[in-house]
């Protein structure tokens, strides 16, 4: 996919979008608007979201910054619909074979169609009266067209809530000014993504990824000034796109690799171009009885990337199983893919493009109301006063608050926080009880201790398979909350975000449970990483590495992507790839690719007990067996003998004084 025009598309429409919402903010907040008067809720709905913000002009470009970036993704995604033919009518497109224009839904109004099932009556009557003139306005085609959208993302809302606002939500007050523009992001969107490019919902993570680019440009200008990370820098720092390739090595080599222990005889690996078979027998892994059994998460799932490819993978499996066509994205959805984010944006176009994997293969899918299992991980506590109300009878209060409380900084913590299965599966059901009606004056707290479980119960340990691109953050980056947290929780990995995402991807599958990542390769030969090195290979087997060097992610410090088994072998042999000549050579992920579609290139076939004998356990794969088995039988030669000074050069030494001169002194 050619990416330049996109990347040009989205920093142009986050600039465009920020000013055209920042004016909205102040029209519809001045005094005396039209909105304070005909939508009340929703002008105090905004008001308090300002003043949650920071308030002032602090509060309003905070909205005007996510209002926008929520609007830029409900246009990407109604322009995706459109040119896939989703939505009956071209909702931000003009009719189908048209290049410019105006919308089509504006272009029927204006011939007095309008769909009756989507607008309101009170839509349809105000439109009418815009466009007719007997009702005033500056901009009669613009405020109709306003209306329109409005009502149409409503409609969308029923299949989608999480990308399309419900009636009465602020955001509809701030659509952009100016869609109707020849250079409108409306008419831009419709030129970059055209019918080709949204051919492949992979476009939807590039244009994420270059949407936040500015974003993530200051972030890390603020570190090179000292500045810490915190919740609202975490996001913009840490993503990172990944190439469609790398995403199918991991996916294959994890799912893929778990299922055909399952089922040897599937004919799943003849389109898996990217799987590493054992090359030994393996006979400790997860039992899988059906398709719906196989559970696949992405921790820190961004815009989906890995769970849209999962997604393919399941269905050739479900169909190999002689499931039907009609029920399998549905099943897909429900039992097998799940993901959890910090960023709701991100998280709103991961369950989007899990939405239209599933329409691309079933027409009638809208009408399932089937929502993905993503859950955006949002900040959640409590007061004394409401924990005294949760807290069971005979409960360890320490452990039940500790419960609750555990959310309160999600946020910035992510799926790196741990619930006790135990405690999350006793409250849950004591919460329960709470449901009978009788609880009036604490159903906001009631409705907040269930979002807590909900979210508590995606970080639980219960699936067979974790595959992740996790975010990268060394510790001297991180803020004093985040570094305090991974000093307490992951103290041998606590160095970079990445090695603690490691460990959480191991703590999240069972014993013979697979997980997949792709990280920098710093953690494989640092001395710091040594422990964290000694804790992995001690309760996991790795089975695949792809030693990439540079370049996969631009201009980067060198990155590796590996699969690894839960669960300690120290015998078991694994697959190791090195992808590159000269380490700091950079090269693209497409020249990466043919490196490891070159089977004649660099391959070593080494058992982890080598690996493990190692100093420091370093991941020095290319070590001859004979080294490997000295440094087994021998130790390091540091503690055999002692070190000291080589040869000095005599011109330097001071002479030896004289016993005479000595007995002087």
């Amino acid at each position: 996919m050619e990416t330049a025009p996109l990347k040009n598309f989205a920093t142009w429409a986050r600039t465009a979008l920020i000013r055209e919402v920042t004016a909205r903010v102040a029209a519809v907040l001045a005094p005396g608007s039209s909105e304070r008067v005909e939508q009340a809720k929703a002008v105090y709905a905004l008001e308090r979201a300002v003043t949650a913000a920071g308030g002032g002009d602090e509060g309003r470009s905070a909205v005007a910054d996510k209002v926008a970036y929520t609007w830029f993704n409900r246009i990407v995604a109604l322009r995706f619909m459109d040119a896939n033919g989703y939505t009956g009518i071209g909702v931000v497109s003009p009719q189908a074979g048209i290049e410019v224009g105006q919308p089509e839904i504006l272009a029927e109004a204006k011939r007095g169609v309008v769909d009756t099932e989507v607008a309101s009556q009170k839509t349809c009557t105000a439109v009418a009266a815009l466009l007719d003139g007997t009702r005033a306005s500056a901009s009669p085609q613009g405020e109709a067209y306003a209306l329109l959208l409005a009502d149409y993302c409503r409609h969308w809302n029923r299949a989608m809530p999480f990308m399309f606002e419900r009636e009465g939500d602020y955001t509809e007050l701030l659509i952009p000014a100016n869609l109707l523009a020849d250079d409108s992001v409306l008419n831009r969107s419709v030129k970059v993504l055209t019918e080709e490019v949204c051919r492949d919902v992979e476009v939807i993570g590039w244009l994420y990824q270059f949407y936040i680019a500015e974003r993530k440009d200051e972030v890390f200008a603020g570190f090179k000034k000292s500045k810490k990370a915190g919740a609202g820098e975490i996001p913009a720092a840490t993503q990172l796109f990944t190439p469609h390739w790398i995403v199918r090595y991991l996916v294959e080599n994890s799912l893929g690799r778990l299922w055909l222990l399952n089922r040897p005889s599937s004919g799943l690996v003849d389109q898996m171009e990217y799987y590493l078979a054992p090359v030994e027998e393996v006979t400790d892994f997860l039992r899988i009885a059906k398709p719906e059994d196989l559970k696949v998460i992405d921790p820190a799932c961004g815009s989906g990337h890995m769970l849209t490819y999962a997604f393919d993978l399941l269905y050739s499996i479900y169909e190999e199983e002689g499931y039907g066509p009609a029920e399998i994205p549905s099943l897909i959805l429900t039992n097998n893919l799940y993901g959890t984010e910090i960023d709701p944006r991100a998280g709103a176009l991961a369950a989007f493009a899990l939405t239209m994997k599933a329409r691309a293969r079933q027409r009638t899918f809208f009408t399932k109301q089937v929502e993905p299992n993503i859950c955006v991980l949002e900040p959640i506590s409590f007061s004394p006063d409401e924990l005294d109300f949760l807290r069971t009878k005979n409960g360890d209060r320490h452990a039940e608050e500790a419960f609750w409380n555990q959310l309160a900084d999600a946020d910035t913590f992510g799926s790196l926080i741990q619930p006790d299965p135990d405690i999350t599966s006793q409250l849950a059901a004591h919460l329960a009880t709470f449901d009978h009606g009788d609880e009036l004056l604490r159903a906001e707290t009631i409705e907040r201790a269930h979002r807590l479980v909900y979210q508590a119960e995606f970080l639980l340990p219960r699936y067979g398979v974790v595959v992740a691109n996790p975010p990268y953050m060394g510790s001297s980056n991180m803020g004093p909350l985040l570094a305090g947290f991974a000093r307490e929780k992951y103290p041998a990995a606590k160095s970079d975000l990445m090695t603690m995402f490691i460990e959480r991807a191991a703590s999240l599958v069972p014993e013979g449970g697979v997980f997949a990542m792709i990280t920098l390769a710093s953690w494989m030969f640092n001395q710091d990483a040594a422990n964290f090195r000694k804790d992995l290979l001690g309760r996991s087997t790795i089975s695949s590495l792809l030693h990439l060097g540079r370049g996969v992610f631009g201009v980067d410090y060198g990155t590796v992507a590996f699969a690894a088994t839960r669960g300690h072998d120290d015998r078991s042999v694994g697959v190791y790839r090195k992808l590159y000549d000269v380490f700091s050579s950079v090269r693209t992920p497409e020249e990466i690719r043919d490196l490891f579609l070159d089977h004649s290139h660099a391959s070593y076939l080494v058992a982890q007990h080598a690996i493990e004998s190692l100093p420091g356990k370093a991941f020095a794969y290319w070590v001859d067996r004979e080294v490997a088995d000295a440094f087994s039988r021998c130790g390091p030669i540091g503690k055999r003998f002692s070190s000291g000074n080589g040869i000095t050069t005599l011109m330097r030494r001071r002479p030896p004084r004289s016993p005479s001169r000595h007995r002087d002194e």
